[in-house]
């Protein structure tokens, strides 16, 4: 039908605008009003001789659909389940869709942006339009990513727009005109023909060879169109597809992402039959012992057929299932399944159902057996508790925005299910399709989400709820998005719960959604965070909330009907997070405690390039946009580029399903930590781990049957005791698939435990070692500087500054810049916010600096001592450290001994660190003894073992796209720095520096200061202030990271408080 507002296809439009045409003298009265459509025809103008002239007009005639609660869609067919219609079942089978009745309209269209609807280009959607000098523009795809517009905005909470519930303005609201030409293929000859849409943001309408199809909004929901009035069958046909920036839906798409826009998912021409399958739905019911099951169809037909299923195994073998024909277009039958298996996260075992209608009408569903429910208010999942050990998941690519491609999200689920991820929340919409599909395979537990947050009406004032959700005029919208969601995904059984959307607050609308959700599919439990005393949803949801605090909520009652998810926790932001232990020991602990979803998978950066040229990863900000919440949209697991960040290692680490619990060379203990399978399909290898090699073991044997939640002890064969060394080391067992799955090779490590047999050597054993008959010399080289030198070592100390200015080794000067004492780094984004962060800069830790009070020396035959006593402060406040540095030469080795005691006002509460900051010359390889390879921190270090590793500086650096403390390697017994490429022995000197047993003595190696790291906002600024020296820390004590940016702070246990301590180090 044609619009309201637009003229008749095929009319011609008899007023056009011209600027001469306006003529409007002080006694006319003209009242323009804007509530009219981009569509409406141009007006006459009317000067005061018109006979009109006392009639008031209004611009626009009516209300336009994007600014108008009353619209959401505009002939749009029903929704339905995610499916394509074949002509056969040997097609149907085969899953490719290419052999379907499909045609993708996907690819380049010609494209044009205006600044507002209402300045787009007129009858742009008529065949004859010509779009020649229009440019290009791919689909799917965001058009402010290929060029065109303002660009991104980001912002968190805030609405990009001026908030004016249930409108957005008229003119800076850029849209998009599509247009793409297509032909009908002969096979869809006497079909339905429809158009589907994917995902358009924000909203749209459709014109087919000039004439208007209709009108959808709902960004990340599927919209579909009966089209087949509109084609010409046998001819070139014209698709024109009107994209708005902001709709009315806008508010309700306010979901800590990037405000970008265009056809971002696929489109596709779809040709049903005569006879056909509207829609279908399949659910599983398992009986009380959950070992047989009932399958459940129930198929909507276009008219009164008979309905073929097939139902086949994972090898294809058949299972009968009874032809029905069906009395009415809609028909439910039940059909028992012997004992078969079951569907979960840990065995995805799908079987694979056909439908069948008339001669060329076939749809497939995979199917998995499971149910889900609470008992005793337990979650359980086929009669077994489950855990989530999950992460939100943004789509995102660093390229192209929300239209990701199939490839690129392939990767990122098998990403997850490498690092023992078994569940995504789809935060905060529904995903591409072929999301669940891939999760059906693979096992990936769904917590399927509505498309719906409004988190900005909590920043406009008033009643946050009052504006929509608790508001009855937006009923409809609110239960519409709940409709898609479910009406989509309910058949596949990797979708384990629905989510009414989030921060939201809380009102009747979200009861209306409750309610059609479980009226429609009474099988699953809904989820909804705002509803925070779970007064609808069917479970408690907490965001970052203390492990402290969830443990009380686990703990309070006796008896409970609701258990409780952390649907975001641990939010990933920057060099974090720390603390996951912890809140996952309490998952496994407490039954209440259902797990919990990592905020979030992935940092949303958006490749771009600054005026130089150089390529960076921008946020919020760095297009021009405005307001925007700057880096918040770096908070991932992995970095924009969708590679590991260590917060994913970690995670990996801190939910791996088998755990190490205790042990000795003669055997060890575990837990299972699965839900529902036993470890048969693991096996387990051991080494020893000491100093300077590692000594390949034997197979564990992992016994049969050790169900989930079950502890076992394992034997270590082949390790007596007389073989274990005197010296450090450690047990250590990896445990690997037996075979290789559809998402890891055989071999794949999922879980690793160390052991520590024999303890570490107290620092003095390596002072007390023999030492040469003649010691150094000391000797006053001017009046501020003493030089002592040894058989082959030269050092020269500033007694002015108490500081060490020059070691010489064999000729060649190792020493950049002085060792000095230093208590701090540079804030993370888990610092930043934090009382600790904001201790350290608003109290000057990054500006102390020593001043010397007295120095004394003495030598013996066998060493020179220096002894320095200093007070450690920053300028402006008096808060000091007391300190007392002793530094002991011998021939080969300096031994710093550094006492001190923080005192005065203001003075920090925590320390960011204690240790030594220096800087070498020509090193380029660092070696050591500790945890690695990779980052570490003590609240973040048990995915790094314990061994020997040996990296280049340059490997060493953990470049995070907002700059901030990077890099550190904990638990190190000693590290030494080198130079591997110089062939000189003289540029070959190297420092060798040892903690002893200090247990999380750290280092850090880099070509950054850190006060480069904390100035820098963007990678290509901190590469520009690249040193050529390497710039060493050397660590006797680190404050913990938290997860601060979004959650709690460090815990008590991992905080470096400022109180007195001592301290040693060797060097050589």
């Amino acid at each position: 039908m044609s619009s309201p507002y637009m003229p008749v296809a095929g009319q011609e439009n008899p007023h056009t605008w011209s600027d001469d045409d306006l003529s409007i003298e002080a006694s006319d009265y003209v009242h323009i009003n804007l509530r009219r459509s981009p569509h409406a025809p141009a007006l006459p103008i009317i000067s005061r001789h018109d006979p009109r002239v006392n009639k008031t007009h209004t611009f626009p005639t009516q209300t336009p659909d994007w600014s108008n609660l009353e619209v959401i869609h505009r002939n749009t067919l029903p929704p339905r389940a995610s499916f394509y219609v074949y002509d056969t079942v040997k097609d149907a089978v085969t899953r490719d869709v290419s052999r379907s009745k499909t045609l993708s309209l996907s690819g380049t269209w010609k494209f044009h942006l205006s600044k507002n609807p209402f300045e787009a280009p007129e009858d742009f959607f008529q065949p004859h339009y010509d779009t020649s000098k229009w440019g290009d523009i791919k689909v799917p795809g965001m058009w402010q990513l290929q060029g065109y517009g303002k660009g991104p905005q980001y912002t968190n909470v805030n609405y990009p727009f001026p908030a004016d519930p249930g409108k957005v303005p008229y003119d800076a609201n850029e849209t998009g005109c599509h247009v793409r030409t297509f032909k009908v293929p002969g096979s869809f000859k006497d079909h339905q023909l429809r158009l589907r849409f994917e995902g358009v943001d924000s909203a749209f309408h459709i014109w087919v060879n000039g004439k208007e199809v209709g009108y959808s909004q709902g960004s990340r929901n599927p919209s579909e169109f009966d089209i087949s009035k509109f084609v010409d069958e046998g001819a070139t046909n014209t698709l024109a597809v009107q994209v708005y920036q902001y709709s009315d839906g806008s508010y309700l798409e306010d979901q800590d992402q990037w405000w970008i826009s265009g056809i971002f998912r696929d489109v596709y021409l779809l040709a049903f039959p005569k006879v056909h399958i509207e829609d279908f739905q399949v659910q599983t019911h398992l009986d009380d012992e959950y070992k047989d099951a009932t399958l459940s169809i129930k198929v909507d037909v276009n008219t009164k057929a008979s309905v073929v299923a097939q139902f086949t195994d994972a090898d294809g073998d058949p299972i009968i299932l009874p032809q029905v024909a069906i009395a009415s277009p809609i028909h439910t039958f039940s059909i028992p399944i012997k004992n078969p298996h079951k569907w979960t996260a840990e065995t995805p075992y799908l079987y694979q159902l056909t439908l069948s209608v008339g001669d060329s009408c076939v749809v497939e569903q995979r199917v998995g057996f499971r149910n889900s429910e609470l008992k005793d208010g337990v979650f359980l999942v086929n009669g077994k508790p489950t855990i989530f050990r999950g992460v939100n998941r943004h789509e995102h690519h660093p390229d192209s925005g929300r239209a990701v491609p199939f490839e690129f999200l392939k990767r990122d689920l098998l990403l997850m299910k490498t690092h023992n991820i078994n569940a995504i929340r789809t935060s905060h919409y529904i995903n591409d399709t072929r999301l669940y599909d891939l999760a059906d395979e693979l096992g990936l537990w769904i917590l399927d989400e509505c498309d719906l947050e409004c988190h900005g009406f909590g920043e406009i004032g008033g009643n946050p709820a009052s504006w929509a959700s608790d508001n009855h005029r937006w009923e409809q919208a609110y239960v519409d998005r709940a409709r898609q969601a479910v009406t989509r995904d309910k058949n596949h059984p990797s979708v384990i719960m629905w989510s009414l959307g989030n921060e939201s607050f809380y009102g009747r609308n979200h009861q209306a959604m409750y309610d059609f959700i479980h009226a429609y599919d009474p099988t699953r439990l809904v989820h909804y965070e705002g509803d925070y005393n779970a007064q609808t949803a069917d479970i408690f949801s907490r965001m970052y909330t203390s492990c402290e605090e969830i443990i009380k909520f686990a703990t309070k009652d006796e008896k409970w009907d609701k258990p409780l998810v952390m649907c975001e926790y641990v939010h990933a932001m920057g060099n974090g997070p720390g603390g996951v232990k912890e809140y996952v020991e309490a998952f496994y602990k407490y039954p209440r405690l259902m797990g919990g979803f990592v905020w979030e998978w992935a940092n949303h950066g958006l490749r771009t390039k600054n005026g130089d040229g150089e390529e960076y990863y921008g946020y919020g900000g760095d297009f021009g946009d405005d307001p925007n919440d700057g880096h918040f949209v770096l908070d991932g697991l992995v970095f924009s580029d969708h590679t590991p960040t260590p917060g994913l290692i970690g995670y990996k680490k801190a939910i791996e399903p088998v755990q190490v619990l205790s042990g000795d060379n003669e055997s060890i203990t575990i837990i299972n930590r699965y839900d529902h399978i036993v470890l048969d399909h693991l096996q387990a290898f051991w080494l020893l781990v000491t100093d300077g090699y590692k000594m390949p073991g034997a197979e564990v044997k992992i016994p049969k049957g050790i169900k989930p939640g079950a502890t076992a002890t394992l034997k270590i064969e082949g390790l007596p005791a007389n073989d274990i060394p005197r010296a450090e080391c450690y047990l250590e067992v990896i445990f690997c698939l037996r075979k290789a799955t559809n998402w890891a090779r055989g071999g794949h490590e999922v879980a690793d435990g160390q052991i520590q047999l024999v303890a570490p050597s107290p620092l003095s054993l390596l002072k007390e070692l023999p030492l040469p008959k003649l010691g150094p010399t000391v000797r006053q080289a001017s009046t501020h500087v003493l030089e002592i030198a040894g058989s082959e070592t030269v050092w020269r100390f500033n007694i002015v500054h108490g500081a060490l200015l020059s070691w010489q080794k064999a000729g060649t000067e190792l020493i950049h810049t002085p060792p000095v004492l230093d208590f701090y780094r540079a804030v993370t984004d888990n610092d930043r916010p934090t009382r600790f962060g904001q201790d350290w800069v608003n109290n000057r830790l990054n500006q102390t600096k020593c001043h010397v009070k007295d120095v004394t020396w003495a030598a013996s035959p066998e060493q020179v001592t220096i002894s320095v006593t200093a007070r450690i402060a920053p300028p402006v406040l008096e808060w000091s450290v007391e300190t007392n540095f002793l530094y002991i030469f011998t021939n080969q080795q300096l031994s710093i001994k550094v006492t001190g005691t923080p005192r005065g006002n203001y003075l920090p509460q925590t320390f960011a660190r204690i240790g030594l900051t220096l800087s070498l010359n020509n090193v380029d390889t660092a070696t050591w003894f500790g945890r690695g390879p990779g980052e570490s921190y003590r609240d973040k270090k048990l995915s790094q073992r314990i061994g020997n590793y040996s990296l280049p500086i340059e490997k060493l650096f953990v470049d995070y796209e907002f700059p901030q403390e990077t890099s550190n390697r904990t638990d190190v017994r000693w590290v030494e720095f080198s130079s591997s490429s110089s062939s000189s022995t003289k540029e070959k000197a190297s420092l060798k520096a040892y903690f002893g047993p200090l247990n999380e003595a750290s280092f850090t190696a880099t070509h950054y200061r850190t006060e480069d790291l904390d100035k820098a906002q963007h990678p290509y600024e901190l590469y520009r202030m690249k040193r050529k020296e390497t710039v060493v820390r050397l660590d006797w004590a680190h404050h913990g990271l938290g997860t601060g940016s979004c959650g709690p702070a460090t815990l008590p246990e991992y905080e470096l408080k400022s109180a007195p301590f001592i301290y040693e180090i060797l060097l050589e």
